[in-house]
């Protein structure tokens, strides 16, 4: 990544900003607010996968280009496909492989849209770059720190976490103080044709396509038993990586009771472990391990005050932090937490500020 120049002044009339054009509503949004506040503002389409069929990438495009001409502003088309594959993807497969559960959305945005982009973006002389997340920057003499959304809904802080102080230093959110219907609006008043398009949901490079039939391609699964924790078994997997703890689904196991849900795997001897009943205390957990730990301050945060997310749109956890030697994370749950899954992530709160995170781990 090179070097981040410092910003000498906070954002004003004038500045080049180039924002990420996805083809949605909220970074067409983003880059008409911006215009029209007298930024210079200059748009970028970043293609992340190959195959255009699997992700809609071609009419993503058309729809960027669609909005940049009716703003008026310039658009590039670049592709970041290559260091989507080393960075994201082969992260994606690997933990999979290893039998974790990953968000690579989570690092789409630490590698891609808030580190290969940002490169793109100041070798073109942005001044700051923008994109169309639910989320805030508020900027002190010492630090820059991240705050959630307003739209307690669309809040996307939680995929922002692994960002750096110099990244957020030089980014803008322009929908961050706004309600989603309230963006749609905008859209629909400006004439922007994207204003009721769907919201991009699921990982992009799967498609429409079954998960499992995805993942196969590139991974073997090697069969092996269904068990309860007391060691009964009670049928067959295909490879844990296709399953995830807390999953309900797919398992196959037939009989009368309660529905079965995963409940952890052992990948030495290759075991999926499943449990009956959502409320099994297999599933529950009063603590977690965070490794891997990136915070925005730079240093862990006092343990006073936090909360955490191990998931999207889940509520906030009240929780204590603890410090290992190895600098890793012990958290510990006022109240037991259901399905905890290894290779999520784990994000921490104080009120309105996301203060970083890490990886969900077992041990």
């Amino acid at each position: 990544m090179m070097s981040i120049p410092p910003s000498t002044h906070s954002p004003q009339r004038g500045d080049r900003v180039i924002v990420g054009l996805s083809g949605g509503v909220d970074s067409a949004v983003s880059a008409l607010l911006l215009k029209n506040q007298g930024f210079e503002v200059m748009g970028v389409f970043m293609k992340n996968w190959e195959d255009d069929e699997e992700c809609n990438a071609r009419q993503d495009l058309v729809d960027a280009a669609s909005v940049a001409d009716q703003i008026g502003i310039e658009i590039d088309a670049v592709n970041f496909s290559e260091e989507y594959q080393q960075r994201v993807f082969s992260y994606f497969l690997a933990e999979y492989q290893a039998g974790r559960t990953p968000n690579p959305d989570i690092l789409c945005n630490t590698e891609i849209k808030f580190k290969a982009f940002l490169d793109h973006a100041f070798s073109l002389g942005a001044d700051w770059i923008a994109t169309g997340h639910y989320a805030r920057v508020r900027h002190s003499a010492s630090s820059t720190e991240l705050l959630r959304g307003l739209d307690s809904n669309k809040d996307q802080s939680y995929f922002l976490h692994r960002l750096s102080q110099d990244q957020i230093a030089r980014v803008l959110f322009p929908v961050g103080e706004l309600p989603k219907p309230q963006v749609r609006d905008i859209a629909k008043d400006a004439g922007l044709a994207v204003h009721d398009k769907r919201d991009s949901t699921g990982i992009c490079f799967i498609g429409e396509r079954p998960f499992k039939e995805f993942l196969g391609r590139y991974l073997k699964g090697q069969a092996g038993p269904m068990q309860t924790p007391d060691g009964r078994v009670v049928g067959e997997h295909q490879g844990l990586m296709f399953h995830t703890v807390g999953q309900r689904q797919g398992l196959g196991i037939g009989g009368a009771g309660l529905p079965w849900y995963v409940a952890g795997k052992d990948m030495q001897q290759n075991i999926l472990y499943v449990v009956q009943g959502h409320d099994h205390p297999a599933l529950l957990k009063n603590a977690a391990i965070l490794k891997d730990c990136s915070w925005i301050a730079r240093t862990p945060p006092e343990n006073h005050g936090l909360s955490a997310r191990l998931r999207y749109r889940q509520k906030d956890i009240p929780c204590q932090l603890s410090l290992r030697e190895d600098q890793s994370v012990h958290l510990q749950f006022d109240q037991a937490q259901w399905a905890v899954t290894p290779g999520q992530f784990g994000v921490l709160y104080r009120d309105e500020v996301c203060l970083g995170g890490g990886i969900l781990s077992a041990h």
